[in-house]
């Protein structure tokens, strides 16, 4: 990882970029560990800027800066949860807050329980068209249908809150079920405008909890999904403080003409200028 300082004068003003690129745990096709680097080349790209639509200046170095990223692409298992853990920890242990680029969901589960080490009473808002909450996919406790169920076993969170979910097996309703997920599916998203926290937020957000039609660069196509306005909304208006967050599961190999690489660039700019508002306000 790159060196990060964030002098203790600016910190509580500063939201750092950490990729993450791992996608070992991915169950169908691998590629979202070249995510990180296709998003920021999207950030800063001269067909847009890096303004926040809640009119934060994202190009200025005391607001959003770079910490690299993490070299885990040859880890696997406990390993890589081991280092993925620690260099979160050590980029939060600068004071500057995160906003996390993937890799795949399975990046997760280290990260938020890095959070939720410096957050007691960390609640989780999860974009996703999956669940996530598998005991064991596929003989594999790491994999990145499981990260929430790691977490959530560890007892360190306060709330689950899924938004986007339109796939669900039996088992996973079960997951649910025995966790007190708070999901709010496709089917009805009336309670949307009802989400609130009072406590530290930790934004998840898995990139095919769109509909394929506003990112069709990811591995697992879930037609009926969300609209990118939504997830936009959401992070900008729900009540909570904002500590932190994801955007994950961004496979380059499977985009078009890069718009998926743009949404995600777009959501990590209203994360960032969130955390803003919540750090400083």
């Amino acid at each position: 990882m790159h060196p990060l300082i964030c002098r203790a004068s600016d910190a509580r003003m500063t939201i750092a970029l950490l990729g993450i690129p791992h996608d070992c745990n991915s169950s169908f096709l691998r590629g979202a560990a070249q995510a990180p680097v296709a998003i920021r080349e999207a950030l800063h790209s001269h067909s847009a800027n890096l303004a926040s639509e809640t009119g934060h200046d994202l190009g200025d170095p005391a607001l959003l800066r770079d910490a690299g990223d993490l070299a885990v692409q040859d880890l696997a298992g406990e390993a890589a949860f081991d280092a993925i853990r620690t260099g979160v920890s050590a980029a939060l242990d600068s004071g500057c807050g995160l906003v996390i680029l993937g890799g795949d969901h399975s990046i997760s589960h280290p990260a938020i329980l890095a959070h939720a080490a410096r957050h007691p009473g960390l609640s989780v808002l999860h974009f996703d068209a999956h669940p996530d909450i598998y005991a064991d996919f596929e003989g594999n406790p790491f994999s990145h249908a499981s990260p929430f169920a790691r977490v959530l076993e560890s007892g360190q969170l306060a709330r689950l809150v899924q938004v986007g979910i339109r796939t669900a097996t039996a088992h996973l309703r079960e997951q649910a079920m025995r966790y007190g997920v708070e999901q709010h599916c496709m089917t009805d998203l009336s309670g949307l405008p009802t989400i609130a926290f009072d406590g530290p937020v930790y934004v998840s957000i898995d990139l095919d909890a769109l509909d394929p039609g506003f990112a069709p660069g990811v591995s697992h196509h879930e037609p009926g999904g969300l609209a990118t306005r939504q997830i936009i909304e959401l992070i900008q208006r729900v009540p909570g403080r904002v500590i932190g967050g994801d955007v994950v599961e961004y496979n380059p190999a499977r985009d078009i003409n890069g718009m998926t690489a743009m949404v995600a660039a777009k959501l990590a700019k209203e994360l960032a200028g969130r955390m803003l508002d919540d750090r400083t306000g």
